[in-house]
């Protein structure tokens, strides 16, 4: 029951002793970048397999459970409540186990953009801003603001995260896409409901055990001065940095440091980060057009809808649906990401 298709934890077992073996050998970091991999994919064979025994130790603790409650030194509600808490820790390992490419236990850069409707908008970019952030807090993710635009009146015209932590990418890669507020709105003096769009995107940060070779030649850098919220500068020096990548036109600004050799460091890992989306891109498109055409499309489409004043929030792809806004806008999102990566999975 315990080591089935979730776990594999036999498998996985062989295969840490046999990489650790391999750690090993005198001339092991003389690769720099496989020697990494290798130590990562170690780490992630022994997160499930710490996974598996936390389960295993549970339902140890529900056979002996059973065998008191036979001689009655537990109650039924006991076993009951230990039953549920495995049958739960299973359900949440199934959903970790969708999380299975090689770029989701990457960490992540968010970017959250308001669409038309001015003032609202913008608004409503500010509310996806302190969503994402509460999530990442409550889920032991850091928190970096590398890029922040303000809106002329309120909220942000734009703003560009990065969230630091093992599955990240994976846990939040399924927030592509349009989110739609419905709301009465604080900014209409007649009381009016409201709707408003922001867009997110979402791409894994590549690190070390993933090559990106970009060729200096393709690049063009500007720099600029930073600002802050409101428009007021950060500095009177030109330390915010711009990077076009000319031939697929990508651009990426940074203006989180003051150093502007620093914000060009973390301009150089949001555009590897960016590039490697589009490779991940090519390579669906390559094997089958017609189902990358279909991502693309839902990425570039309305995913959720969120209507305060009917008090409830809905994913348009899986159905998921809660009646409690506030909760959401406060951060709790785990039963939509789990509810979409296992509707992706079944699909």
């Amino acid at each position: 029951m315990l080591s089935g298709a979730i776990f594999d934890v036999a498998n996985k077992i062989e295969q840490i002793k046999d990489d650790e073996a391999k750690t090993l050998a005198p001339d092991f970091w003389n690769d720099q970048l496989k020697a990494q991999a290798l130590m990562k994919e170690i780490k992630q064979n022994k997160h499930w397999v710490g996974l598996y025994n936390s389960v295993h130790k549970k339902f140890e603790d529900l056979t002996i459970l059973k065998e008191f409650n036979e001689i009655g030194e537990a109650s039924e509600e006991e076993v009951d409540q230990q039953y549920q808490i495995i049958v739960d820790e299973l359900d949440e390992n199934e959903f970790k186990s969708t999380l299975k490419n090689e770029e989701d236990s990457l960490s992540a850069i968010l970017e959250i953009n308001a669409g038309a409707g001015g003032t609202e908008s913008c608004d409503w970019g500010s509310m996806l801003l302190r969503m994402y952030t509460m999530w990442a807090n409550k889920n032991g993710y850091k928190v970096n603001e590398i890029d922040y635009q303000a809106g002329e009146v309120a909220g942000i015209k734009s703003v560009i995260l990065e969230i630091e932590g093992d599955f990240a990418f994976g846990m939040l890669k399924g927030e592509n896409g349009v989110h739609r507020l419905v709301r009465v709105s604080p900014f209409n003096s007649q009381g009016k409901r409201m709707t408003s769009f922001c867009s997110v995107f979402v791409h894994p940060i590549v690190d070390d055990s993933i090559e990106i070779i970009i060729n200096p030649a393709d690049l063009e850098w500007d720099t600029f001065r930073a600002q802050g919220a409101g428009g007021q500068h950060v500095n009177k020096t030109e330390s915010a940095v711009r990077v076009t990548h000319v031939p697929t036109n990508t651009i990426v600004e940074c203006q989180q440091q003051r150093s502007q050799i620093q914000n060009r460091e973390t301009a150089m890992k949001m555009l590897k980060s960016k590039l490697y989306e589009l490779e991940m891109q090519k390579k669906l498109e390559a094997r089958d057009a017609v189902e990358a055409q279909k991502m693309k499309n839902e990425w570039g489409s309305q995913i959720r809808s969120y209507v305060l004043d009917d008090r409830w929030v809905k994913d348009l792809r899986s159905g998921y649906k809660v009646t409690n806004p506030d909760a959401v806008l406060n951060g709790d999102l785990n039963g939509f990401f789990k509810a979409y990566l296992l509707h992706k999975e079944q699909k």
